[in-house]
């Protein structure tokens, strides 16, 4: 099986310099971040507040790009346009926001097994 983000830990590493204690640090801020985003995103999606999920997405992209998160800041993208051209309702949005959900399960995960 293909592991997700398998540069992930090398990323935090090198990030981290060496430092066992911002390592820990970093790597809790990630995960912490990607619940963040999975919670603040699904409540934008369920009020249908486009301005929350744009402040999330914003918040976090910097980090996703840092970590090369691209699957994420890729479907975060997609939301974006799928919102603005769409909006909430159908099937594209419900599509993208399922997507998304599994991508960040995923990443959250990886995260999570850094931390142990």
């Amino acid at each position: 099986m293909e592991q997700i983000y398998p540069d992930l830990d090398h990323l935090i590493l090198e990030m981290s310099d060496g430092d066992a204690d911002f390592q820990k640090q970093l790597t809790m801020a990630i995960h912490q971040g990607l619940v963040e985003l999975k919670e603040v995103y699904g409540i934008g999606s369920s009020k249908k507040d486009e301005e929350k999920i744009q402040q999330i997405r914003h918040k976090l992209k910097p980090t996703l790009s840092m970590f090369e998160l691209s699957h994420i800041i890729d479907e975060l993208q997609r939301g974006k346009e799928i919102i603005e051209s769409d909006g909430f309702e159908g099937v594209r949005f419900e599509s993208h926001f399922l997507r998304l959900e599994e991508k960040l399960d995923l990443a959250i995960k990886r995260v999570h097994s850094l931390m142990a």
